[in-house]
């Protein structure tokens, strides 16, 4: 195997993820960190763009501190599929050979990103909370690792591109920028639907019934230390009386206690930004703290004195949570009347 010229790979690529014709917040956010590694480097930021009639999307994108748009439109591209997407990626880091690709930790993110990893013989990163350079400009992803007990930095020493994907809310959104817009380039992409295996027949989607946790101002949070699902219900009952979101870390989603898509908290879920929030029955491990950081107000209720959680929080309640959870709903109706 020819060694791999590592100075013949330039520029820092970020994947803009739309969704029904609408930019994800993540790639925003991975932009404004994106000109920051870009601008040390002395190479340029791209951000890449998917889609079917995205054109729109690609002038919006351009407002937001890249050098420049590449937009690759098809109709092999209109709805996410994991073949025609990483074929498409794979094809243009080959042909332009970028130093760094940034991918937002969402669903699609993370389905793509390794898919395309592999097939560039490379490495991934994956959920990163913080990227920076080392004196010889190679990137280090800095990770939580051995169950959030330390922070690991992840370096991709030897292989092009370097590849790394951030949970969406780590990084700040940049404002607009209206007196510089990049460049807008569209790619033509080689795949078409024979290269794909799989056929979007339908579309379904059910709205959530209460406000996402990313945008709610309360969330009562639970984890493994709930226990069941009937000490669950209690958790959904203090949300209800307080007009809050429900919360909940990976073991309770990996329970069944809760759903993991529209409920994770912590480094592999979301980050969230409430004025208050409720910790039940979590230890509170890197992982959970780090999606709880930007919490105006955080009150944990745990027998364990020690947990992590009970550390960071504003107000610490060392009890049966079974005991003091209804004390609280009564208490809250009582207002109410």
């Amino acid at each position: 195997m020819n060694k791999l010229d590592i100075q013949a790979y330039k520029g820092v690529w970020v994947f803009a993820e739309q969704r029904d014709g609408k930019l994800l917040d993540v790639g925003l956010e991975l932009l404004a960190t994106g000109r920051e590694l870009a601008d040390k480097l002395g190479e340029e930021l791209v951000a890449v763009l998917f889609g079917n009639q995205v054109r729109s999307l690609a002038d919006e994108l351009a407002s937001y501190g890249t050098d420049k748009v590449l937009v690759a439109d098809s109709p092999v591209l209109a709805v996410y599929r994991n073949d025609s997407y990483s074929l498409a990626l794979t094809e243009l880091v080959n042909q332009r050979k970028p130093s760094i690709v940034l991918v937002g930790g969402t669903t699609i993110g993370m389905d793509l990103a390794p898919r395309v990893a592999a097939k560039l013989g490379t490495g991934l990163t994956a959920h990163a909370v913080s990227l920076k350079l080392d004196k010889d400009g190679c990137l280090l992803a800095q990770i939580p690792s051995f169950g959030g007990t330390i922070m690991a930095s992840i370096c991709c020493a030897k292989h092009r591109p370097q590849m790394v994907t951030v949970p969406p809310g780590f990084l700040k959104k940049p404002e607009k920028k209206t007196a510089k817009k990049a460049s807008v380039e569209t790619v033509k992409i080689a795949v078409t639907e024979k290269d794909v295996r799989t056929k979007v027949l339908e579309v379904f989607r059910q709205e959530p019934k209460s406000k996402p946790i990313q945008e709610a101002e309360t969330v009562v949070c639970g984890g493994f230390g709930v226990g069941s699902k009937e000490g669950w219900k209690m958790v959904e009952d203090l949300a209800g009386a307080l007009g809050g979101s429900i919360g909940a870390t990976r073991p309770a989603c990996d329970e069944g206690w809760a759903v993991q898509d529209e409920q994770m908290v912590g480094q592999s879920g979301k980050v969230i930004h409430p004025k208050l929030y409720f910790g039940i029955g979590i230890s509170g491990v890197i992982h959970h703290l780090i999606g709880i950081k930007d919490s105006k107000v955080i009150v944990a209720i745990n027998k364990d004195p020690k947990a992590p959680l009970a550390s960071s929080a504003d107000y610490v309640i060392q009890s049966d949570f079974r005991q003091v959870v209804p004390a609280l709903i009564s208490e809250l109706q009582k207002i109410k009347k």
